[in-house]
């Protein structure tokens, strides 16, 4: 977008219905100018892009609107929903949505507005006061030892495989595609995962009978693949019941899918795959996740990872406090600072290599997942035992996250790492 005419924000400052009488709009006149306030702090903190907001008291105001960027459109019905955001940052936005505080035509680009900006906007859409302390207790509560891994991959997971089915690709894998070109929308969405399993495959210089761990085997989509292609020997980590028993059906004898955290986990193989399963150990169990993979590595073994990072100029504010990801969808889920995650393979004796990042891609790949499971939804083939709260949750979720990678403060990376000979 262009920059918004100065004219034209200053216009929509002055916009308002014709006054209410009563209580409410007293009580409106009353609270008003503090939200107000909390508006002027996101107005100044939004560098790129712009949000028109309509307000409880009739207001139109145009945040941003000073260099290009996403544009989006809020409409406000109770000035809880400022509150709630002021006080517990995305989940508490969340929960005014939920509530029908706010609304937006499409949400979308009001989550990438946001996340471009999430370096100059600061603090000022993160958790606070008890809000923030009842947020960290809450995600420390779910961290990922032994019990809580299961616990927590029980509780996204197993939601069931049919679920799961009616909106992944056929293939079912439950990560980022690698389009030749997210913008192109004639690629069908099987062919971008082939391509991205063949690039993580293509780093591990794989040969006939080698041993290869998949530590976050999924449904087993990356070992169907490595066995056609290598004839490997192919074993599965999974906490997930119903991941590991559709895994073994589809993959037969020929695999070995173990219901294994990957820090119990032994033997020794000559590659190492894992695909978006980092963001399920957390930061304090980096430095465990890392060992294993240098433990169970054979000399001169690789080891190839795709991975979220969140941008470290944010990393602290975002790690301080629970979002909405992990207060809602992933409980124990953290995305990764690269430079903290590469410091400590390096220190373990890991050479990091060939970094690719596709964050494009990843937004492309949840449109067609959001698509998908809004017509899965419209047709009435989700199973009764999902009710409308839950598929609302999942539509949030969807959008939210396509929104994250558009705003390009969160992307999506493969990486090669080497263990020395």
């Amino acid at each position: 977008m262009n920059a918004i005419d100065p004219r034209r924000k200053k216009a929509a400052l002055s916009l308002r219905r014709p006054p209410a009488h009563g209580p409410a709009s007293l009580l409106a006149r009353m609270v008003g100018p503090r939200f107000h306030k909390l508006l002027d702090r996101i107005d100044a903190g939004l560098e790129a892009g712009a949000l028109e907001a309509s307000l409880p008291d009739g207001t139109r105001r145009i945040l941003g609107g000073r260099a290009p960027g996403p544009v989006c459109e809020v409409h406000v019905a109770h000035w809880r929903a400022l509150l709630r955001l002021a006080t517990g940052g995305s989940a508490g936005w969340y929960r005014a949505w939920a509530a029908g505080e706010w609304t937006s035509p499409d949400p979308v680009p009001l989550f990438a507005l946001f996340m471009e900006n999430a370096v100059a906007l600061g603090n000022v859409a993160r958790p606070r006061g008890p809000m923030r302390w009842a947020g960290r207790a809450l995600h420390w509560a779910r961290r990922n030892s032994r019990v809580g891994s299961r616990r927590n991959i029980a509780y996204h997971y197993d939601l069931g495989n049919d679920f799961y089915a009616l909106w992944l690709d056929a293939d079912m894998h439950y990560s980022s595609a690698l389009f030749a070109d997210p913008e192109d929308r004639s690629e069908e969405l099987e062919d971008a995962q082939r391509r991205k399993v063949d690039a993580i495959l293509d780093r591990l210089d794989l040969r006939q009978g080698d041993a290869l761990l998949e530590i976050g085997c999924g449904w087993g989509g990356l070992g169907e693949r490595a066995m056609e292609r290598w004839g490997v020997r192919y074993d599965g980590l999974t906490l997930s019941t119903e991941q590991a028993d559709y895994a073994r059906d589809r993959l037969g004898s020929g695999a070995n899918i173990l219901l294994t955290d990957y820090r119990d986990a032994a033997g020794q193989y000559d590659a190492i795959a894992s695909v978006e399963m980092v963001e399920a150990v957390g930061q304090r169990y980096w430095p465990d996740y890392i060992a294993a993979i240098h433990r169970l590595l054979k000399p001169g073994g690789r080891a190839a990872i795709q991975y979220i990072l969140i941008d470290d100029a944010i990393f602290e504010s975002y790690a301080r406090g629970a979002d909405f990801i992990q207060t809602y969808v992933f409980p124990g889920g953290m995305l990764m600072s690269e430079s903290r995650f590469r410091a400590l393979a390096e220190r373990q004796g890991l050479e990091w290599r060939d970094v690719s990042r596709f964050g494009l891609h990843y937004a492309e790949t949840l449109r067609r997942w959001r698509e998908t499971f809004e017509q899965v939804v419209d047709a009435g083939r989700l199973p009764a035992s999902f009710d409308q709260r839950f598929v609302d949750l999942w539509r949030y979720y969807l959008m939210y996250c396509e929104g994250g990678f558009r705003g390009g403060t969160i992307d999506v990376a493969q990486v090669t790492l080497v263990k020395s000979a």
